[in-house]
């Protein structure tokens, strides 16, 4: 690394003088998620630091799942973090960790912490601890309990251990400060009992330690040398190093914070997401309109685009919102690179060509990229009934309106120049058929006269189209900052899914592991439920659309 690729990282900054310090031979980083539900993109960040740190600077980074939770906890969880992580690029090789593999030693500590008097049994109920704990501006409390003799307090913590005492009856506490102006030292719990049988080690266990207890200690366990987290852990520092410093770790790493990740129109907080999850809104973890690295995969976000967004916005201490068009300007680049070209008509308008030989059907060759040679072409059926894009047509059209409209000749790409000549209309007055002529020596799209036509429209052969479902997926929630009003479910966007049929040609029932363009529409992707039989594509990201700009500034 040089100076100027780590000018304005503090993280890797850091890093680098470690190693440079030789206070470190070897980076060590860990990503540990809690198996309680799905990873959204804010945990995408995470990976790319923690993973990405050790791709520039050598070293390993553990995938470590704190398990501690048991009753939130399922295998599916673990399962689904292990595909994300792969998925976007990294490999934790060897280095697979649970907390649960700490169990014993992390029991072992907390006794130790008993045994010389930092940490004792409280027997308080619940609320009773909530109101000793005091607030912001009021110091806590004392428990009755705290400073019983250790040996009762030892006594009693192996009779949580062996089951014997019923879940809140007691808890372990850490013995730190009261008074503490950081709540989080004012004797936090360290080890509670629940009655639940553990996805991994069973009902060996019925006491489990805190996060707060596992995460450091794990840490010091692993190796890890820089334990990296977002900014909301960074008043519970104190605790993680206050831990190390009372116990007999073997080594000591540095917990550094940056800024998590807030994008507008997006939640990042997977408790917040499993209610959406668990109440219906979304058809699950995966669903498209979701922020989890799932739904955005299944939506047909390239794992290579988000691991550029992560780099774009870089690591801060300061919280910030980064506005979403952003990610979808690094969609848009990417899959205009990547993306090959096809034709497809989602709202259609059927065309008749009135001067077109009855029956006749020409093959047309058309560039399935026009960027890159080397995709090839591909040959689309044209015939004498077409179908265009209803918006592709209008009665009564406005000045700089350059597609299709009465007496103006359009551009049919890589066909021919038609000029719309008369349309008919349906009893309630809406168009249902434009009528068109052709002219025969424009075939590809290029005029012999070089008669300058502005407007260039996509179509599909009405006898070779395809039905295919689409769903154009919008923003989940309406508002940009979706806690605004402080309910967020009340924000969740009702029409944040419209499926549609549309006509597409038939070479899209044989693209199946790519993105496509959908010309001047967007970027699309089969779903997951997709069939050559059954057509079903997800939009991944609309095209800029310079003519509904120009419409909204007109109509303003």
């Amino acid at each position: 690394m040089t100076e100027q690729d780590t000018k304005y990282d503090f993280v890797r900054s850091i890093v680098a003088d470690d190693l440079a310090s030789g206070k470190h031979d070897s980076i060590v980083t860990r990503f540990p998620p809690e198996p309680n539900g799905f990873l959204h993109i804010g945990h995408a960040k995470a990976i790319c630091v923690d993973f990405g740190i050790i791709d520039e600077f050598g070293g390993k980074c553990h995938l470590r799942f704190d398990d501690t939770n048991p009753s939130k906890e399922e295998q599916k969880y673990v399962d689904a973090i292990k595909e994300d992580i792969l998925w976007l690029g990294f490999d934790w090789g060897e280095n697979l960790f649970y907390a649960s593999d700490h169990f014993e030693q992390l029991f072992a500590w907390a006794v130790h912490l008993i045994e010389n008097g930092d940490a004792y049994i409280d027997e308080q109920s619940p609320d009773e601890m909530r109101a000793g704990r005091g607030s912001l501006t009021e110091a806590g409390t004392n428990s009755p309990f705290r400073n019983r003799p250790a040996s009762e307090s030892l006594e009693l913590f192996h009779k949580m251990r062996a089951g014997e005492a019923a879940e809140g009856a007691m808890i372990l506490r850490a013995k730190i400060d009261m008074a503490s102006p950081n709540i989080n030292l004012r004797d936090p719990a360290i080890y509670r009992i629940q009655h639940q049988s553990h996805p991994r080690t069973g009902d060996k266990w019925c006491v489990y330690p805190m996060y707060d207890f596992a995460h450091g200690q794990s840490d010091a366990i692993e190796g890890i040398t820089h334990s990296l987290c977002t900014m909301e852990f960074e008043n519970h520092r104190p605790l993680y190093e206050w831990l190390l410093a009372h116990l007999p770790v073997t080594s000591t790493p540095r917990q550094i914070e940056f800024a998590r990740l807030n994008i507008s129109y997006t939640l990042t907080s997977k408790r917040k997401l499993k209610t959406i999850v668990d109440n219906g809104f979304v058809d699950g973890w995966d669903d498209p309109r979701m922020p989890t690295i799932s739904g955005m995969r299944r939506r047909g976000y390239p794992a290579a685009a988000l691991r550029a967004f992560c780099s774009l916005i870089g690591i801060k201490k300061t919280e910030g919102t980064v506005d979403f068009a952003l990610l979808q300007s690094i969609l848009r680049d990417h899959l205009n690179d990547s993306a090959e070209r096809r034709m497809a008509v989602q709202q259609p308008l059927k065309v008749v060509i009135t001067n077109w030989p009855e029956g006749h059907v020409e093959m047309l060759n058309a560039k399935n990229h026009p960027g890159d040679e080397a995709m090839g072409t591909r040959e689309v059926a044209f015939g004498g009934e077409l179908y265009i894009e209803r918006d592709d047509f209008k009665e009564e059209a406005p000045r700089k309106y350059f597609r299709l409209k009465p007496g103006a000749e359009v551009r049919f790409k890589y066909a021919y120049y038609l000029t719309c000549t008369d349309f008919v209309k349906d009893e309630h007055g809406e168009v249902i058929e434009v009528h068109c002529t052709y002219d025969p020596e424009t075939k590809g799209g290029d005029s012999a006269d070089k008669r300058k036509v502005k407007g260039t429209i996509h179509w599909v052969s009405a006898a070779h189209a395809v039905d295919a479902t689409v769903r154009l997926y919008d923003h989940l929630f309406n508002e940009a900052n979706p806690e605004e009003g402080g309910d967020y479910l009340a924000n969740i966007n009702p029409d944040s899914c419209e499926v549609i049929t549309a006509k597409v040609e038939p070479a899209l029932a044989e693209m199946f592991d790519d993105a496509v363009q959908f010309e001047r529409a967007g970027y699309f992707v089969h779903d997951a439920t997709s069939t050559p039989d059954n057509l079903v594509f997800n939009r991944t990201v609309a095209m800029r659309d310079s003519w509904a700009k120009l419409e909204k500034k007109l109509q303003s």
